[in-house]
């Protein structure tokens, strides 16, 4: 069939607009606050053959996987057994996107008795029962039965109808009942909304005119993403960083990786990276393909559209039985922490060939999780944080202060943790002189310190960037290191980033995330740019001496302006004195 512009534009709108109303009753109807307020959901709008044509402006790490769960959730329950009404729910890591908290739910949509797409999502949900709340630790675990409940491709709902037998499963299999089924019944009901309005465009339009857009748009996208690889220049780019480690007293993990730039594809092959943990930190194939995928798309065409298309024309490789490929029932839980480090190792070998779209590295997130007794409520209680915080400099820009960097999701506001938890957030600031110097600055570092009121408090940290700082790209400097704090001040203790361990009713946990690399020589940078980092407070005069050469000085007559360490807030730069010193330090 021959579409016209018009009506193809309306139908690929329409598909976008079905995708994002879907995450927006997703984000309206949540229960928890990672999916409520830190938007840690996906959803997207696949074909009647389970290829992805559109998807909401989510979450990367669960798109990349998303097409591969749908694929598998379908080879379990073949299309032709499929009824109005059904819902398949999946958890496995191996068939989803790498841990159990992760719960895809595809349902099917009809027109007059005939399949015409389905609607998608995924969420991440507060525990599902394991060794430590949150179902994330990285300590101690040795396969995935240690991490909480696994679920395959398991028909949850039937022609409408709740299975109560499996929902009953679920409850009591995890500390947060009341979260987890909440959000499940959001997720659900997010996939209804997603299904009437397909049913309504395939009643509009026809449900060949439908096929024949969705096929078109995959085709284009396909086409766009090639012609966008075949700019690169052909070759074979290489780059490597590492993980801290995967727990208190083991080594470090290298993240190995080639990409081969070939005509219109790329194949990226993390050959030579560390084996599979006995640990919690491994990832899952689908969920390294993810990053890998998010990496080329924010490189090559970050504007077209992300399906089926867009993922063809680049092969995802690691070995078998290493720690982005490994053999089930490998423990996979925490995960998350590991997907900024494939990210920008794919952006870091790529560099070279594409200088001005690279980003250096960002700060890495915090993603802890807690859990005790909350005396106030008289209940047990699970929270579940992220920290976000700088992202890279880049070849134009400074990098952005406390984003995600990699995925789409937010800090969680204060109000909604000391309102829903028994938590009081005492400090959330970003941290001076974190960001790595360079002609542009890295994003600051993020500190977020938690006071306690719980008892039989465990936590369970999840961060990283505490031993190999982010790189800076260029000549930019790396962030500053990050570190996580028991009750910070004299007689502080430093809390391993992997560490799974108690704390007591009143401690306070300090999360002081690294800061994310610098772009270009130092040097370089434009003096009038560093004095506002000054004044920011992003930078102290001291550093700005240090690290960019910059010399300031009071402004005469400003009177006794002095911030909170005493230094003077009214200052200027002293040209000539930073020119002489600029000198010194290049010669």
């Amino acid at each position: 069939m021959t579409l016209d512009p018009v009506t193809l534009g309306v139908v690929w709108g329409a598909l976008q607009s079905i995708a994002v109303e879907i995450g927006t009753t997703v984000h309206r109807t949540a229960y928890s606050e990672q999916a409520r307020e830190g938007q840690d959901f996906s959803v997207a709008v696949f074909d009647p053959a389970g290829r992805m044509v559109a998807q909401g402006p989510y979450s990367p790490g669960h798109m990349g996987a998303m097409s591969f769960a749908v694929r598998n959730a379908l080879a379990a329950h073949p299309v032709e057994t499929l009824r109005p009404g059904d819902a398949i729910l999946l958890n496995d890591p191996l068939l989803g996107s790498g841990h159990l908290p992760d719960f895809f739910v595809t349902q099917p949509a009809f027109h007059a008795g005939r399949l015409v797409g389905f609607a998608v999502n995924i969420l991440h949900h507060t525990d599902v029962g394991g060794q430590r709340p949150g179902s994330q630790g990285v300590e101690g675990i040795f396969d995935y039965f240690q991490e909480g409940l696994r679920i395959p491709p398991t028909k949850v709902w039937t022609e409408y109808a709740e299975q109560e037998g499996i929902v009953g499963i679920i409850a009591a299999n995890t500390r947060t009942p009341d979260k987890v089924l909440g959000d499940l019944r959001a997720q659900r009901s997010a996939l209804r909304v997603g299904e009437l309005r397909l049913q309504e465009l395939a009643a509009r339009y026809g449900p060949a005119t439908l096929q024949a857009a969705m096929d078109e748009i995959i085709a284009r996208t396909e086409a766009g993403m090639r012609r966008a690889i075949g700019e690169i220049p052909d070759g074979v780019y290489t780059f490597e960083d590492f993980m801290d480690d995967w727990g208190p007293g083991t080594d470090p993990l290298r993240v190995a990786v080639t990409v081969t730039v070939a005509g219109d594809a790329l194949v990226i092959d993390y050959a030579g990276s560390s084996p599979q943990t006995a640990s919690g930190l491994n990832s899952y194939i689908n969920y390294t393909r993810s990053y890998s995928y998010a990496a080329v798309k924010c490189l090559t065409d970050p504007f077209g559209p992300m399906n089926e298309g867009a993922l063809r024309p680049v092969t995802v490789r690691a070995p078998e039985g290493s720690f982005l490929n490994p053999r089930p029932p490998a423990g996979g839980g925490p995960r998350a922490v590991i997907c900024y480090r494939t990210f920008e190792s794919v952006l870091g070998a790529l560099a070279p060939a594409l200088p001005a779209r690279v980003a250096a590295a960002a700060s890495h997130m915090a993603n802890p999780t807690f859990g005790g007794w909350d005396r106030a409520r008289k209940r047990r209680f699970v929270a579940y944080e992220l920290v976000l915080s700088g992202t890279g400099a880049r070849a134009t820009k400074d990098g952005c202060e406390a984003m995600a960097w990699a995925f789409n999701a937010s800090n969680i506001p204060v109000e909604a943790q000391e309102a829903n938890q028994p938590i009081v957030i005492e400090r959330f600031e970003l941290i001076r002189d974190s960001g790595g110097a360079g002609t542009f600055r890295g994003g600051l570092g993020v500190r977020r310190d938690m006071r306690f009121l719980a008892d039989e408090g465990k936590l369970t940290n999840l961060s990283d960037r505490q031993r190999f700082p982010p790189y800076g790209l260029f000549g930019g400097r790396p962030g500053r290191l990050a570190r996580t704090v028991l009750d910070p001040g004299p007689g502080e203790t430093l809390v391993h980033g992997k560490a799974s361990r108690e704390f007591a009713y009143g401690d306070v946990l300090s999360f002081q995330q690294s800061g994310a690399g610098g772009y270009g020589d130092p040097l370089a940078r434009d003096p009038a740019r560093v004095l506002e980092d000054v004044l920011d407070d992003y930078v102290s005069a001291e550093a700005a001496r240090e690290a960019y050469g910059v010399v300031l000085v009071p402004v005469p007559g400003a009177g006794p302006n002095v911030g909170r360490d005493g230094a003077p807030t009214a200052l200027r730069v002293d040209v000539e004195a930073t020119a002489a010193l600029r000198a010194a330090r290049r010669a």
